[in-house]
């Protein structure tokens, strides 16, 4: 893994500021078990360099302070976004930069929060556990998948833009 620079400290904390602040401003969809959590957008960061993880793993952990489940969301809600995203890079680096692999990294998130929110939700409220991993997990498809990669191929396919937004 390379160096942690200035520069990637600066940027992963950016990244985790706007990560908080999209979940925040986009509060009433952000949580519980039907949720649309458009910061999720933002994990794909990770596809185009790694060095964001740690950035946006701190910022998920802020966003679920605020999150009406507690501590109990940062500590698992924390877990699935980091796992997704070392799920994600790990896709990009089998499978190369393209949008085919944009694709299917952008499934990790609907896979692991899906999974653990479910839970999460079931253990905490009681609520239906499939119901509560598919309603999860489809909120990230509707948001990462279709939105985050629509978005992200628009930025893979601009090679200056992905050239200034890799950490060096």
């Amino acid at each position: 893994m390379r160096k942690f620079t200035t520069e990637s400290l600066v940027r992963s904390a950016m990244l985790a500021a706007l990560y908080v602040a999209v979940t925040l401003a986009f509060e009433p969809v952000s949580y519980g078990q039907v949720q649309f959590r458009i910061s999720e957008i933002l994990v794909l960061f990770a596809f185009l360099d790694p060095m964001y993880s740690i950035g946006l793993t701190l910022g998920c952990a802020i966003a679920n302070m605020f999150s009406p489940l507690g501590i109990m969301d940062v500590l698992f809600g924390t877990t699935a976004t980091f796992i997704a995203i070392m799920l994600i890079v790990q896709t990009r680096k089998s499978l190369g930069f393209n949008v085919k692999s944009l694709f299917v990294a952008s499934l990790w998130p609907a896979v692991a929060n899906g999974v653990i929110i479910g839970i999460e939700l079931n253990y905490l409220f009681q609520l239906p556990l499939l119901a509560s991993m598919v309603y999860v997990a489809a909120g990230e498809v509707v948001v990462v998948s279709i939105v985050g990669v629509l978005i992200f191929n628009a930025i893979i396919s601009n090679k200056k833009f992905v050239e200034m937004m890799t950490i060096r």
